[in-house]
């Protein structure tokens, strides 16, 4: 079961919020989509799940069209908050589980094991609008995967959670994609994507600037991080051929060098200076990544 996009354009009148865009998202596995606001993330989401017209282009889940037809088989947790405040939790779940084809009772077990789960088994005959904003994402995001759906969105699943819930949330996502659900979730925190994504695409202004595996995307752009703690001046190394950035820390510094093997020469002009605490090589972030590629730092 693989979701492709292809040549995938949306135009809101001369304004093009999804530019071309060719993605193939493989089953059970997690897809990231990186972008700030207004990238477009959210636009082919919609156009996914067949909420918007898209201007050209394909989308497919296993070589077939996506139409209503196909909405049982789909999951979709919004970024903005769309449950019925007044409802009780119950209700609401039972409500929407229903359009999707479940039979009630299935619904109510279903539920009991996911407010077991999430730690909040009270909640089941509580209003929507008594739950903190983290407990209304915890309803959503069970609304949006009771039916088991084979391919579920995920649109900034973990905003307004604390750290906790956000670990708590994450467990359940790994544990779906696990069971063979193929999941595409949004973030604008580049380390959730980082943990959870073997694949991922950053969209700038509706444009993919960086696709592919995350393995290769950090393998093909070649400078490496080097985190040196020591007790003498490093600032030395400034100036020291290869290394593309300098940052100094509480306890040393951080580089950014154009290759691994400028670690070994930095390693031998140390030899004899000090103490070294930590010399460590790490892979370029992504953060490092999208900062070269679109010349700004990604908020």
């Amino acid at each position: 079961m693989t979701l492709k996009l292809k040549n995938l354009t949306k135009q809101f009148g001369k304004n093009v919020a999804v530019n071309n865009l060719s993605l193939e998202i493989p089953e059970n596995e997690m897809f990231g989509f990186l972008g700030g606001n207004g990238a477009g993330k959210t636009t082919t989401f919609r156009m996914i799940l067949g909420l918007l017209e898209k201007t050209s282009g394909e989308i497919t889940w296993n070589g077939e069209k996506i139409n209503y037809g196909k909405s049982r088989i789909i999951g979709y947790l919004p970024e903005e908050r769309g449950l019925y405040p007044k409802l009780k939790v119950k209700e609401q779940i039972i409500y929407l589980a229903r359009l999707r084809g479940m039979e009630r009772k299935e619904v109510v077990g279903e539920l009991e094991k996911w407010l077991e789960r999430f730690k909040v088994p009270e909640y089941m005959d509580k209003r929507v609008e008594e739950l903190s904003k983290g407990n209304q994402q915890k309803i959503q995001f069970i609304s949006a995967v009771i039916h088991k759906p084979e391919l579920l969105i995920l649109d900034e699943p973990f905003s307004g959670l604390d750290p906790i819930n956000v670990e708590m949330l994450k467990e359940a996502v790994i544990d779906l994609k696990n069971q063979g659900t193929s999941i595409v979730f949004s973030s604008h925190r580049m380390e959730h994507v980082e943990e959870l994504c073997e694949h991922l695409c950053i969209l700038q202004k509706g444009n993919p600037v960086v696709q592919g595996s995350l393995r290769e995307i950090k393998r093909s752009f070649g400078k490496k991080n080097l985190l040196i703690h020591a007790d003498m001046p490093l600032d030395f190394l400034k100036t020291f051929e290869g290394v593309t950035k300098f940052k100094q820390t509480m306890n040393g510094c951080i580089l950014q060098i154009s290759n691994e093997n400028i670690s070994q020469e930095i390693f031998h002009e140390l030899q004899g200076k000090g103490f070294v605490r930590k010399f460590e090589l790490e892979e370029p972030s992504l953060n490092d990544i999208f900062i070269e590629k679109v010349g700004a730092s990604y908020e």
